[in-house]
């Protein structure tokens, strides 16, 4: 069984398989892939590069983006969510390449 497809032309309930990224109509190829073509938008007010953050800055930046997650899903314009989801990735891939052998809670692993 698929979902209906809304108004709007996303699918309701059926679309599980579609990641936000493609839901996005934004996200494969307007102002925000170059910020310096968008209106009223430069570099500066998309985030400093998360190279140049310190860990403790790097650590509230995401804190800010993950408080702020499911307001921003629900509510925000899709340019403003793609931004969004633009910046988490930005900045959870530094801190990946900063703490590959981070610590893993044996309480947070499922039986494979």
């Amino acid at each position: 069984m698929t979902g209906s497809v809304r108004e709007d032309g996303f699918a309701s309930r059926g679309s599980a398989e579609m990641s936000p990224e493609q839901r996005v109509p934004e996200w494969g190829g307007d102002q925000l892939a170059d910020p310096a073509g968008a209106p009223g938008l430069d570099g500066d007010l998309l985030g400093i590069d998360p190279t140049e953050l310190t860990d403790e800055d790097l650590i509230r930046e995401m804190h800010s983006l993950h408080r702020t997650r499911l307001d921003t899903l629900r509510h925000a314009a899709d340019s403003a969510l793609a931004n969004h989801l633009r910046r988490t990735a930005e900045l959870e891939t530094e801190y990946l390449a900063r703490h590959p052998g981070r610590e893993v809670d044996p309480s947070r692993l499922r039986d494979a």
